[in-house]
Order: C-alpha cells, then structure tokens, then sequence
C-alpha cells in the first residue's frame, strides 16, 4: 500500500483529492470544518517536502455552475484551519485551472473549483479525468468518503499516474482501522449495530459474523428481531418484511458461535417526543400505544459485561433516539463502556453517520481509537464490498 511516505514531494506538485464537502450555514458560512483538518497531515507532510499542493474536492449536489455550491466560500476557513493563505482557481479544468498550477510555487496551495459542476465528474469521464490529470505530478487520493464512488477524480484519474500515485494520511489510517477489526483484530471482537432499519444493515451483518465474537443490536432494529420471535413491541417501529431475515441472522449467529445480544428491556415512550411520558419495560411486552425509543437500565448493564471484555469494538449505529435528550442515555452509556474498554487497551473504531455525530455531541470522539469520516464507504467497507478509489490506488 503506497503512502505519503514512499515519495518525496520537493519540487512536486501534489493533486489531492480531498473531501470538503463541508456543510454550511444561510451565509454561506462554513458550520463543522471537521473534513478540512481531517486532510491537514497530508498536506502538512508534502509542503514540509518542499512541494505545492492543488486541492480537488466537489460541494453538494449542484446540477451545473451554482454559485451557491462554490467552493470559494471555503476558502477562509481552509485558509485559516491549514494556517495558510490558500490560492482559489475559477475553474477545475481548463485555461484558468492550468494557468494556476503552473504558477503555483513550492509551499503553495491551490483549491480549484468544485468538480461537480462538470457532469463528467460523476459519470466518471477519461477525458475530464486526464485534463485533471495534467495538474499535477502525483496524485494523492485523502478522500474516503468518496472512495465508494468510481468517479473522476476518485478513481479514473488514477490511470494517468501509473506509478506516482498514493493513499493520503487520512484514506491510510481509515484502511489500516477497518482492517484491524475485519482482518487483523484481537479476540474478542464485538461489534454493536444500531439504527432504525435492519435492512440497511442486512449485508454488514452477513459480512461481519464471521469476523466477530458478540453482536449487540439495538436502535430501531432490536423491534424486527423482537417481533419475529413473537414478542409484543407494541407501536415501536418494524420491518415485519425482514422479520424472516431477522430469524436467519439468529440462525446464522448461532451456527458460528457468534453470541447476539438485543436489549431485555426498553424505554417506552406514549409519543415519539421528547415531552412524552415514559417508562422501563420488558422488551417483549411493550403496550399498545406505546413505542420503544431507548435502551433499558438492564440491556445497558449487560452490553457493560460484553464490551469490558472486549478487545476489539465495532460501533455502528445509535441505541436510540439519541436527538432527543430523553431518549439519550443508551446511546451515551454505550460511547462510555466503549471509552473505557478503550482506555483499558481495547481498540475501538466508531463509523457511519450517527454514531459518528453521537460521539461528537456527547465528547467521546478523543476517547475512542479511530473515528471513521466516510459514512458510506464504511459500511461498503463493512459489506465485504471493494472500493473502487481504493482499488484505484492499489492497482
């Protein structure tokens, strides 16, 4: 796997492709910045070289030119989170954009425009793929969000640079903590899934028993499993199409000795808000009107037990509705066992969108080994699925 490590970049122009897809506010304001210092390292390391560094990112979904969707209205913050003045080219292909990389000096940095406004970029084009291409002297790709994606700039460009082509400090560290949980991992491994719907998380699951010890289910999905087993889950939400499937995975689980957990008991809510009243119940006598939106007292303790022990933790996905206060304190007792496994030495990988914004919101993220910054490409990652930006590289 090549790195930033196995090239020099004096005197090189470095294309990288990076994610900013940033969110930002009605003023066009940068709100979490997150992206921008996750790709600081790899910028940090080529300009210490001695080499220049051209920025390729997309913003949004823009259906053409939308000013709204410039990348220009990043450039403060980029400016100001990698402590230097960063250059900004009208253009990603074309006059402008070489005009800009061939008066950009060693130490610099350019950010060209957003890719998406070019529709080859999603199509994949060679052509548009080349043009960027002719930017740089290495291609750099520091982008795993888009890594599931065989777009432009994630993967065809990489044909152009048959040799000068590497994974950035960011895309690295992503693989190398995937691969210590799925190929890698010390005994025992437990991965906790949560969120709403089984069937988004069907192929993880399949992919992942052979690699794990225990699988805690919770969120939304605890009611599919609980049902099918006949249980009363009152208005709590349910896939009753994927109730069969629920009942397979049991199966599966049980033939590869892979210990499932589901929560016993549950905070039920009369109203899915946070005014609602509530209280702790069986998991399998929930009562007509009521639904389930929070891991119970008892559940907690025993996912406790099975984390402490753990050695290597997965985490995918709230145990509740964790945007309401009331319905929170699943989702926050877990991150803790799971920092605390981790402070005893465990390692710990957290990934895909929820979980990921939990551990922000209650403090956790320092506490845990690895935050992953790819949603999407995670759980391809997590499917068994190759990734093609990554594939790109490795080729």
């Amino acid at each position: 796997m090549k790195t930033l490590n196995d090239f020099n970049f004096n005197n090189k122009k470095a294309l990288i492709r990076v994610d900013f897809n940033v969110p930002l506010d009605e003023n066009f304001k940068v709100t979490d910045a997150t992206r921008i210092e996750a790709a600081k390292p790899t910028i940090d390391k080529i300009l210490a070289d001695g080499g220049s560094v051209i920025l390729m990112s997309h913003l949004g979904r823009p259906k053409g030119k939308e000013e709204k969707y410039s990348l220009k209205h990043i450039l403060d913050k980029t400016s100001e989170v990698l402590g230097k003045e960063v250059k900004f080219a009208e253009d990603c292909v074309g006059e402008v954009a070489e005009t800009a990389s061939k008066d950009l000096k060693p130490g610099e940095i350019l950010l060209l425009e957003n890719l998406r406004f070019y529709s080859e970029e999603e199509a994949g084009d060679v052509d548009f793929a080349k043009k960027l291409a002719s930017l740089g002297d290495i291609y750099v790709n520091d982008a795993f969000g888009t890594a599931h994606r065989a777009h432009a700039s994630t993967t065809i460009i990489a044909q152009f640079f048959p040799n000068e082509k590497c994974f950035g400090t960011l895309l690295a560290k992503e693989i190398e903590s995937l691969n210590k949980v799925l190929k890698d991992s010390e005994k025992p491994v437990t991965a906790v899934l949560g969120g709403s719907k089984v069937s988004s998380k069907i192929t993880v699951i399949e992919n992942i028993l052979d690699k794990v010890d225990h699988l805690i289910i919770g969120g939304g999905m605890t009611f599919t499993f609980i049902k099918a087993q006949g249980g009363k889950i009152g208005d709590s939400i349910c896939e009753d199409d994927k109730m069969d499937l629920a009942l397979e995975i049991l199966e599966k689980a049980k033939a590869k000795n892979v210990q499932i957990h589901i929560p016993v008991d549950v905070v039920a809510a009369n109203d899915f808000s946070n005014n609602a009243d509530t209280q702790v119940v069986n998991v399998n006598e929930i009562p007509d009107g009521w639904q389930g939106l929070d891991a119970g007292p008892e559940s907690l303790e025993r996912f406790k037990k099975v984390i402490l022990e753990s050695k290597t933790i997965l985490w995918n996905g709230p145990l509740g509705v964790f945007e309401m206060e009331k319905f929170a304190k699943g989702t926050i007792a877990l991150g803790e066992f799971i920092a605390e496994a981790t402070q005893k030495g465990a390692f710990s990988l957290v990934g895909g969108g929820d979980s990921v914004a939990a551990v922000k919101q209650f403090g956790l993220e320092d506490k845990m080994s690895y935050v992953s910054t790819g949603g999407g490409a995670m759980l391809e990652m997590l499917e068994g699925k190759s990734l093609p930006g990554i594939d790109a590289i490795l080729s």
